[in-house]
């Protein structure tokens, strides 16, 4: 459906950490790092962070989300633990099993340093 997902930050050197400890704790490797952006790859896709080519500061998206696929709860609460104690901040409810009507989903969600809004993802079995 989409071939990458680009995200702003302000503090590169900040970020790097973050997000090497989400994907590794969802089994990618860290990051290269190509000075104005970072870019992860796993299982064909491509996640990049970068700071604004227009100069401008990195602002995040009020009411966007970006999901990651996680292989099971286990994973899901690594990938946010992980993130936590990598700058992150836990928002929304912790993570756990929603009752969404159409389907059961275990969530788990953070909002990255520079405040972009994640979520690992997977069905609640």
């Amino acid at each position: 459906m989409f071939t990458h997902v680009v995200v702003g930050s302000n503090d590169l050197a900040k970020s790097k950490p973050f997000y090497d400890a989400i994907f590794t704790a969802i089994g990618a490797k860290p990051g290269m790092d190509m000075g104005t952006r970072l870019v992860y790859a796993h299982n064909g896709c491509n996640f990049l962070v970068t700071t604004p080519i227009n100069g401008e500061p990195a602002t995040f998206a009020n009411g966007g989300t970006i999901g990651f696929s996680a292989a099971s709860n286990e994973q899901a609460n690594a990938w946010y633990d992980a993130g936590v104690a990598s700058g992150g901040t836990a928002c929304e409810d912790p993570p756990g099993v929603r009752d969404l009507g159409f389907a059961k989903l275990y969530l788990a969600y953070l909002r990255d340093p520079d405040g972009n809004k994640l979520c690992a993802m997977l069905p609640a079995g």
